[in-house]
């Protein structure tokens, strides 16, 4: 039976619009969004936890299921809601991914098999606050398969998985297609699965246009994107021109001796010796769960073992009597888990102040110039009719870019950016990406960066931190340097000139093998 869209419209401050739609039983549709985020609201539109406010949407009586940023979030919100920490004698990580997978199926060989084909065979007893974000991207996709859905509504599914990840779920859902219809919501040109029949093409939460799939890959659309976004990425960067004053601190920014962080139950990475320099722009790479997000938080100061480890950021060393101010004035952050903490219910203006004090929420008055530089960013992304909006009611993209923006209004000397396109469109990407490359080029903050994506890394950083496993799976992660030789004295120009034809590039391992 099909699933037919007529006339329906959704503006609550949401926007969707869809005149005529229908999904026929047996189509998969992608969905392409160029400027906008439509995932979540066509997941709850089909889930019946939306009605629209005019038109109709017929869906046939059967099992459908949806994977979403915003689901994640909300079960986060849960998960915390129930937290029993102050109650018991450990910290209380939410349920375990066995426990979070069984809330959907009675079945236990469905519930392993489900566990065993997305890898999370590992993670069966690990508490849900405990999963990077990949990891927490395959437990949902376990829970929504685990309702033994007909149809599945899969939005920005790669979101977050390393290449080994996303190249095992590409040939999943591709198996998965033959007995579930499947539409799958993204803003990368490159993961509209070759086996889908159809694309719909989404602008600002309207359906522009419905294609089969060879003719999207004829569309002029992404050239077109990305010329405007480079014209736009220009003028974000004027803004941080004008409103630069960022201060300047002795090298090194940060250095970490011997960083090391474990659990009870598990060793993350240890071994990590690093230095962070003016100038210096890094890239973290590695695979789900090898500890990026943890070694950024320790920079930040949100992870709890950044004071038992021998850090020294801004001349400062961790632990000797510092304010968290001390720290995060001068450092900006995105992140997924800075997203999902990110639930108080302040205007979008007041998201964007809230980076000059780091707060989640504002608590402070801030100065007419603070005000004047949060209105000039709400223009420059298009959302000032949207000011005095709650942060929770716009899209997901909307928030990301809102996020984005009040980790750089302060022009931080160090600017973290933890998977930064989560959940942003195509255009938004792409002009976020143009205007981090800027930044680098010029030299107005210093990056610390991780993207899973090759196409997402930027010319301008040439340091990276690999995180590669230890010896044993009981090890952890140990981490290998890379760097840039520099150009010494004539003295040196025979050994320079052999360095260059090996790509410029050396490795030293900050751990004993």
């Amino acid at each position: 039976m099909d699933i037919t869209f007529d006339h329906v419209s959704l503006n609550h401050p949401l926007s969707l619009s869809i005149p005529d739609w229908t999904i026929r039983s047996g189509e998969h549709w992608a969905v392409f969004e160029t400027h906008g985020n439509v995932g979540s609201l066509l997941g709850d539109l089909l889930c019946n936890e939306l009605t629209p406010d005019s038109g109709t949407v017929c869906q046939p009586h059967t099992r459908i299921a949806q994977v979403s940023l915003a689901e994640q979030q909300r079960l986060l919100e849960l998960e915390n809601a129930n937290d029993d920490t102050d109650f018991l004698d450990r910290i209380d990580y939410g349920r375990t991914v066995y426990q979070l997978v069984s809330e959907f199926s009675d079945n236990p060989e469905v519930i392993e098999q489900l566990i065993q084909e997305l890898d999370l065979l590992h993670l069966k007893d690990r508490g849900f606050k405990q999963l990077s974000t990949g990891e927490t991207r395959r437990v949902m996709l376990a829970r929504a398969l685990a309702c033994a859905p007909k149809v599945l509504i899969l939005d920005e599914p790669f979101v977050g998985l390393d290449k080994l990840h996303r190249k095992m779920l590409a040939d999943y859902l591709r198996d998965l297609s033959l007995h579930v219809q499947l539409v799958v919501i993204t803003s990368r040109e490159d993961e509209v699965p070759t086996w889908m029949s159809h694309v719909a093409m989404f602008e600002n939460g309207e359906l522009k246009e419905q294609l089969s799939y060879n003719q999207w890959r004829e569309h002029p659309i992404i050239s077109q994107l990305l010329a405007q976004s480079s014209q736009q990425s220009e003028q974000w960067l004027a803004l941080i021109r004008k409103h630069q004053h960022s201060a300047k601190f002795a090298d090194p920014l940060v250095k970490i001796t011997d960083g090391n962080v474990e659990y009870v139950d598990q060793k993350i990475f240890s071994g990590v010796n690093w230095q962070i320099n003016n100038g210096d722009h890094w890239q973290v790479r590695g695979p789900n769960g090898c500890g990026k997000s943890t070694l950024l938080g320790m920079i930040f100061g949100d992870h709890p073992q950044c004071y038992s480890n021998d850090i020294e950021i801004y001349g400062i060393k961790r632990g000797s009597g510092e304010t968290i101010w001390d720290i995060k004035q001068h450092t900006g952050m995105v992140s997924s888990s800075l997203h999902l903490q990110y639930r108080v219910n302040c205007s979008a203006r007041d998201v964007l102040l809230s980076g000059f004090f780091d707060s989640i929420g504002l608590y402070d008055q801030p100065s007419q110039k603070q005000i004047e530089a949060a209105n000039e960013w709400l223009t420059l992304l298009h959302m000032s009719e949207l000011r005095d909006t709650s942060f929770k009611s716009l899209e997901y993209s909307q928030q990301r870019l809102l996020l984005i923006a009040r980790a750089i209004i302060k022009q931080p000397t160090i600017l973290i950016l933890d998977e930064p396109y989560q959940g942003l469109d195509f255009l938004g990407r792409k002009l976020v990406m143009n205007a981090l490359e800027l930044i680098a080029k010029e030299n107005l903050s210093q990056l610390l960066y991780v993207s899973h994506y090759v196409e997402d890394e930027l010319s301008s950083i040439q340091h990276f931190v690999d995180f590669v496993p230890a010896e044993g799976q009981e090890e952890g992660y140990k981490v290998a340097i890379s760097t840039p030789i520099q150009q010494t004295t004539s003295d040196n120009k025979m050994n320079d000139k052999a360095g260059a034809e090996d790509n410029v590039k050396t490795k030293s391992l900050c751990r004993e093998e």
